[in-house]
């Protein structure tokens, strides 16, 4: 990092024309130097030659020809940066077309060199890697239809060299020929600041950084400026640079840097956003500064003030010691609103103090509050809590007794606002979650003695995995992560504070949620309310049944709902449109828990679902979702209004003390500051941190309701097909009847998952709602997905969707020709995150490892064949452990396809010829089965 920092500052940018020539013959040769690439004309010896143009015909006497006219130009005149007059293809960037033309052109080894053909392109990558937590490592490469080349020559901005193959490129700009300097170590800290500088100098390259998304921001970044006080020199002269800032940068790196972009990095919501960089004129903050000092200076007979009382050297300024006192004391205050200040610790014998402040506190616990006094003390002076925030927000110091000023950090009095609140008696109040937040601020023993029941609570996360978890016995062997997860469940629900597992996709969050809950029952009399999508209903009562079948369960949903019958059962599972309707007799009811599945329903704080779960009368509360919620702030509000209200207040706080700070200002105060509060809150473990306890491959079925007009529409369907099968086996027989019946069977299946095309898009598939919402989930968490799907409707349909949603994905299909090509796209690309494709064309013959999860999304009648589909990603070169998920109708021939692949293997082993599903022959027993 430090030879990118010398190599572009200011003084070092020398980005001039250059016009440099020299000769070759026979053979054009490509040759590299510091800047760039030039062409000679070599012999078979692989000497430079002489040569006449008109010795030649062709491709090659034009190309000779406009060399020579290149060296006949040079002759006239002396380019001392070029004294060997060097033919720079950047500085003739139209000799690239003569270069296209002829066969005789060689690399610098003499190896043949070609240009590629013009559909395929090559892309820039900038890939950061980290080798620790603070040691970080980019490395510059060339990706070639999927292929990543380290190896690589820039002929000029648009044109790269790679492995004897000439490819293009989208003009990356007139640095192209420094791209190599931006393989560098980097510390984690310098990683925004590194890619500032690529960005700045390097246009269209693709920053890969973990699963990061890359956003260029029509938002500007607004540089802020800043005063440093360098010194105090031998005459007592206070020696002041006007300058300029980012935030989270340091004072001079705009000074030292020519950067015009600036790669805001957020951590929460894992977005690069790149912005361009809006400075101030320079020579206008100075001139801001000049008008205040002048105030203060002594007019001498003859001179201007500037001439006779200080010195102004571009942006530093130079005062003497009685103008810096008036400036420091009468003007700084007011600059200081407008300019943050740098070295003030170099004002001693200007009465400004550099004592750090030190934190008091008195409180005792309240309810959802600790309460008390808090005192700031500056040495042997001490101040209200409220009283040193006030002055600093009049004068942005503390005036002390003796007259000196005390300068306080700006962070420091933003964190006392966030976390210290006013009582209605003028005493101070701490809430119980902002503990761990507190104690940086403060010396360990106050902390021990002020804090000891509620630092007993945090430290207690720590010693639980020292303990062994115990929890109820369901029929299942739990993984030692999942153990844990049901332990912190425990352990908040003991302390009588709420939380949310938020584990990634595959994991068994529902699992352990059942096994928490089974340790309470039968023994609670309560019921617990389980909330969830109307699409998991079924998933949770197929759960319930084989984990747990102890716990009765009441599944409160459609028109016969009875609310005094639901709470007989130990569990109450419905909806969030059920909940929310009918909240007013869930209001009225005591419950042991509410548990919210896919909690991320309850985002929007306005919602009438999420006013409804607030009304819920329940000891305990638990949420679940497989999104990484805490990247969304006002989701993250929402969902802790429903588990701890007294964690963030009232949005209007939340929004004053985090949104605004970390979303308009990208502060990491604040972010840090949110993290570590909600932390022992959410428990989060991705598929990569568990992969050693998880099998080879995990497949689960995910059952989907049909909605009213899809039921019926089947049933006219079904009922119609069974009449007419029936007739034809009692006129034709079974043998006869085979393809009438696999027709039949066919509309059926389309019907239970792509009802659209069989009713001219009337009836819209919640198969296709339930997809999509999964493959939202799982992109999100930086996962890439496979999805098979039998018909063409199916194909069209999910890639609408997918578009709607901003989810990049590469489709294929029977009419897909250069299929290589969405292979390497989606092997290589981060961005792409879905393959989407058909049975026929993606089963076989194709590696597809970089997914790691597999949606099926209607069933095959050959479970062969859907095993082969999951082994487009299963197979050797994968290195992750692969989820496949199978998406069932419920209550159609799709559960009746399962069913019989699990009851009649060696059926489909017999009857089933081909993966397309063609039939060898039904029983009339099989037909009955699948139309009953």
């Amino acid at each position: 990092m430090d030879h990118l920092y010398q190599l572009f500052k200011k003084s070092n940018q020398q980005y001039s024309e250059k016009k440099f020539t020299k000769a070759k013959h026979v053979f054009v040769k490509l040759n590299f130097d510091e800047n760039g690439c030039f062409i000679e004309i070599i012999n078979e010896l692989n000497k430079i030659t002489e040569f006449s143009y008109e010795d030649y015909n062709g491709s090659l006497r034009s190309l000779l020809r406009a060399i020579y006219k290149i060296q006949d130009r040079s002759d006239f005149f002396i380019d001392w940066e070029n004294p060997e007059t060097k033919i720079y293809l950047n500085q003739h960037d139209y000799l690239i077309e003569y270069l296209k033309l002829i066969d005789n052109l060689v690399d610098s080894k003499g190896k043949k060199v070609e240009f590629s053909n013009l559909n395929v392109k090559a892309e820039l990558r900038a890939k950061i890697n980290s080798e620790n937590d603070n040691n970080w490592y980019s490395e510059i490469i060339v990706n070639v239809d999927g292929v990543d080349f380290k190896d690589f020559s820039m002929l000029n901005e648009m044109y790269i060299l790679v492995d004897s193959k000439i490819y293009e490129h989208t003009e990356i700009g007139e640095a192209f020929n420094q791209i190599h300097n931006f393989n560098s170590s980097i510390s984690a800290e310098d990683v925004s600041i590194y890619l500032s500088l690529l960005v700045s100098y390097i246009d269209n390259i693709k920053i890969v950084h973990k699963d990061y998304k890359v956003l260029v921001s029509s938002e500007n970044i607004i540089a802020n400026p800043c005063l440093i006080f360098e010194k105090i020199d031998s005459d007592q002269s206070l020696h002041i640079r006007v300058s300029q800032e980012l935030v989270n940068t340091s004072a001079s790196m705009l000074e030292e840097l020519e950067i015009t972009k600036y790669a805001e990095i957020n951590e929460l919501e894992q977005i690069i956003y790149v912005k361009n960089i809006e400075r101030q004129q320079l020579s206008f903050l100075v001139d801001k500064v000049v008008r205040l000092i002048e105030k203060h200076s002594h007019k001498e007979k003859g001179k201007r003030k500037s001439e006779a009382q200080y010195v102004i050297d571009g942006n530093l300024l130079v005062l003497p010691t009685d103008i810096a006192e008036g400036f420091i004391y009468n003007e700084l205050p007011n600059l200081l609103l407008e300019f943050k200040l740098y070295g003030s610790e170099k004002l001693k014998q200007y009465k400004i103090s550099s004592i750090r402040p030190k934190l008091d506190l008195k409180l005792s616990h309240g309810i959802d509050f600790l309460e008390g006094d808090a005192s700031i003390s500056f040495g042997e002076e001490k101040f209200g809590l409220f009283d040193v925030i006030k002055q600093y927000q009049q004068n942005k110091y503390i005036q002390l007794s003796d007259g000196s000023h005390a300068l306080i950090n700006e962070d420091y009095i933003k964190k006392l606002e966030r976390l210290f609140k006013k009582s209605k008696d003028n005493k101070v109040k701490l809430s119980f979650f902002d503990l761990p937040i507190i104690e940086d601020l403060i010396e360990d023993k106050i902390a021990e003695a002020t804090f000891v029941k509620s630092k007993k609570f945090f430290e207690g996360f720590n010693d639980l995995k020292n303990s062994k978890p115990k929890y109820a016995k369901v029929k299942a062997k739990l993984r030692e992560y999942q153990e844990r997860g049901v332990q912190w469940m425990q352990y908040l629900h003991d302390n009588t504070l709420n939380g949310c597992l938020a584990d990634d996709m595959g994991l068994g969050k529902t699992l352990q949620a059942i096994t928490l809950l089974a340790g309470y029952y039968p023994a609670q009399k309560n019921p617990t309310l389980v909330v969830m999508p109307k699409s998991l209903l079924f998933n949770w009562q197929k759960e319930l049944d084989r984990f747990s079948p102890n716990l009765t369960y009441y599944v409160y949903y459609a028109q016969n709902r009875k609310i005094e019958d639901a709470f007989q059962s130990n569990l109450i599972l419905t909806t969030y449109a059920m909940m929310r309707n009918d909240i007013e007799k869930f209001k009225e009811k005591e419950l042991f828990y509410v548990v919210l599945d896919e909690s991320q329903n309850i985002k929007n704080t306005e919602s009438q679902a999420s006013k409804a779960v607030l009304l819920l009368n329940s000891k305990h509360r638990l949420a679940l979702s497989g999104t990484p919620i805490e990247n969304n702030l006002g989701e993250l509000y929402s969902l802790f209004r429903f588990l701890n209200p007294a964690m963030f207040g009232m949005s209007d706080t939340f929004n004053k003390n985090y949104l605004m700070p970390i979303q308009k200002q990208n502060d990491t105060n604040a972010v840090l500051e949110l993290r570590k509060k909600i932390s022992p809150f959410i428990l989060r473990r991705l598929k990569k941190d568990v992969l050693t306890e998880l099998p080879d491959k995990i497949e689960q079925v995910l059952y989907i309701e049909m909605s009213d007009e899809q039921r019926k529409f089947y049933e006219m369907r079904r009922l119609f097909y069974k009449e007419q099968i029936d007739r034809q086996i009692s006129e034709k027989g079974v043998e006869n009847a085979q393809f009438f019946i696999f027709q039949a069977f066919n509309e059926l299946r389309q019907i239970a998952s792509i009802p659209e095309a069989k009713s001219q898009g009337k009836i819209e598939s919640p198969k296709i709602e339930s997809l999509i919402e999964q493959l939202s989930e799982a992109t999100a968490n930086g996962h890439k997905c496979l999805v098979f799907v039998n018909y063409l409707a199916s194909l069209e349909k999910i890639g609408e969707e997918l578009d709607n949603q901003g989810i990049d994905y590469v489709s294929m299909s029977g009419s897909t020709r250069d299929r290589q090509s969405l292979v390497d796209r989606f092997q290589s690309d981060p961005s792409c995150r879905v393959f989407l494709m058909t049975l026929k064309t993606g089963g076989t013959g194709l590696n597809l490892t970089a997914a790691d999860m597999v949606f099926i999304f209607d069933p095959w009648w050959n479970k062969a064949a859907e095993n082969q589909a999951i082994d487009r990603s299963h197979r050797i070169g994968q290195t992750q452990k692969v989820m496949a998920y199978k998406l069932i109708t419920q209550g159609t021939i799709e559960e009746k396809i399962m069913q019989l692949q699990d009851k009649k293997a060696e059926l489909f082993n017999t009857i089933i010829s081909t993966d397309s599903a063609s039939l060898k022959s039904f029983s009339e027993e099989d037909i009955s089965f699948m139309l009953g």
